[in-house]
């Protein structure tokens, strides 16, 4: 999960792609995840809990990111497999959460106690 997180970070789509299942690497295309890691600022991952055995495994985490004036946060249960002895994305089950408005004089969200503009503000 982190490495993913930090392909995301980096906006290396391809590296996204190729830790997709085989199963659900078409469903995936390496445009889609380029054009969201080129739209977000992501500023944070909490990961919650992990289980595995030797073929599959969980992960709930929390990403946090800024989409335009947005503070966001992705809060998914995500499902891995074992291909070719390596752990590969299946899917995940998104948890809502509310998006939070910032404006350039509110407190940065990121919690780093400076201000928006001064902090993440583009």
């Amino acid at each position: 999960m982190r490495s993913r997180y930090s392909a995301y970070v980096t906006k290396n789509a391809k590296y996204v792609y190729h830790t997709y299942a085989s199963e659900k690497k078409a469903e995936n295309p390496i445009k889609e995840i380029k054009d969201f890691a080129n739209s977000c600022r992501f500023v944070g991952l909490d990961v919650v809990s992990t289980n595995y055995d030797d073929s599959q495994g969980s992960v709930e985490f929390k990403a946090h990111y800024f989409y335009q004036n947005l503070y966001c946060e992705l809060h998914e249960h995500s499902r891995f497999i074992k291909e070719d002895d390596k752990w590969r994305y299946i899917d995940g089950t998104i948890l809502p959460v509310a998006d939070i408005k910032v404006s350039r004089n509110d407190n940065c969200p990121c919690g780093s106690g400076k201000k928006y503009k001064k902090c993440h503000s583009v």
